[in-house]
């Protein structure tokens, strides 16, 4: 970074020790990743000089003639991943996209039923604090108090009770998969559309190793990092008669003009996933998340569900007499990475809530598998019994530093002693 250094060597110096945070750091946030170099390099591109409102074909500025072709590349590529009739990849991020679905099919005051985000429900499926609890008719549905499932029986009750314009599937913190057809036979009988969003587990989906929403739902959003690997985009498919009313939302509706470096960036992760070598790093991150929820179980954590079918898992530490908040901080100093998160029926604020959310995309990416994962959940162990104990903490910060040395970080192996 030669030429950041010169013009900025505050930032650069930031982005350095970022570089050597994301190195040395084992990172379990769950909606967190490694891309490739060549996303990166995307993503980096001269395409960030470009303006480009519109849809290939019909733009609104001249000079296109290379950002069609990339743009219709990016849409190529989903729609062969995901098995989509019609793909929309212009939204900037998982948010705006869930935004434009609204804009798309509801009036203010509409009424939407998406899981309560104490639940594992997202901000923007109808949280009060967030656009999609503001302006329409937010309602949720929960978990079951006693398995932390989702009970579809109640769901279709709401569902009935409700009449939604809008039945929300998807979560940033659910440890099971998702019944689709259930849903979709919920929103039938409701008479509601069916959207679904997938920003957590569309890795999984494009790997092959977790059911598909495209067959099922009217429209299904994403982001394209989180276990997809791709940089921070989004993505919207719907079925072909859903597509003018989805491409209006996003533009002029919610947006101008796209990020065309981020485009590119979609595009080349879209070909990564693709690849014989994403599908058995899909295959591997379930196999370690399956191996660290036992290994946790084992040394007595309480996991909602007791277990996972995905990447992640919710841990309540009610039994282990730490908050999530203190929890999720000791952790990080002693170089593990994760998120306090609420668990379902939390009595605790949002901000320090009871649990911790682990996930294992970013670990998957540096080649950590399952002897790894027994390691992982050996160290969390040890550093939730021993908070407050800071020399502890340093020594397992060293520990986690020498351990992930022997598993370089994509797009960041020359942080590594000796490369």
């Amino acid at each position: 970074m030669k030429h950041l250094s010169i013009a900025d060597p505050e930032i650069c110096n930031l982005v350095l020790q970022e570089e050597r945070r994301q190195s040395e750091k084992i990172r379990m946030i769950a909606s967190e990743n490694y891309v490739s170099r060549a996303v990166l390099e995307a993503t980096g591109s001269v395409l960030t000089n470009k303006y480009s409102e519109g849809y290939a074909g019909k733009r609104y500025y001249e000079g296109q003639q290379i950002i069609d072709q990339v743009e219709s590349l990016a849409i190529e590529r989903a729609k062969q991943v995901f098995g989509a009739e019609h793909v929309n990849v212009q939204p900037y991020s998982g948010s705006p996209a869930n935004v434009a679905v609204y804009l798309a099919f509801l009036n203010p005051g509409d009424t939407i039923l998406g899981m309560a985000l104490p639940h594992g429900g997202h901000l923007t499926h109808g949280a009060p604090v967030s656009i999609s609890g503001r302006y329409f008719n937010a309602q949720s549905y929960e978990l079951d108090r006693d398995t932390g499932l989702l009970d579809y029986g109640k769901i279709r009750d709401k569902a009935l009770a409700l009449r939604p314009k809008l039945l929300i599937a998807g979560h940033s913190a659910y440890p099971r998969i998702l019944d689709f057809a259930k849903f979709r036979e919920i929103a039938d009988e409701a008479g509601a559309l069916l959207m679904v969003d997938m920003a957590h587990f569309a890795g999984l989906v494009a790997g092959g190793v977790h059911p598909s929403p495209v067959p099922f739902a009217d429209v299904v959003t994403t982001t394209t990092h989180k276990s997809l690997r791709g940089p921070r985009g989004a993505m919207i498919m719907c079925r072909s008669r859903h597509a003018a009313a989805i491409d209006k939302a996003v533009f002029p509706g919610m947006q101008g003009g796209p990020h065309d470096n981020t485009t590119a960036a979609i595009a080349v992760a879209l070909r990564e996933a693709a690849s014989d070598d994403f599908k058995a790093y899909a295959r591997q991150v379930v196999k370690n998340a399956k191996t660290l929820a036992e290994g946790l179980m084992a040394k007595g954590f309480k996991l909602i569900t007791n277990g996972t079918d995905n990447h992640l898992m919710l841990v309540d530490l009610g039994n282990k007499g730490i908050a999530g908040k203190k929890a999720a901080r000791a952790l990080d100093r002693a170089g593990i990475v994760v998120n306090c998160n609420a668990v379902p029926f939390d009595t605790r604020k949002p901000y320090d809530p009871s649990g911790i959310r682990l996930g294992t995309p970013a670990l998957t990416s540096r080649g950590f598998k399952e002897k790894e994962m027994l390691v992982v959940a050996n160290l969390v162990d040890r550093v939730i019994a021993n908070a407050d104990d800071e020399g502890l903490l340093a020594a397992t910060a060293e520990e986690v530093r020498q351990m992930c040395s022997l598993f370089p970080a994509p797009g960041l192996e020359h942080l590594v002693e000796g490369r």
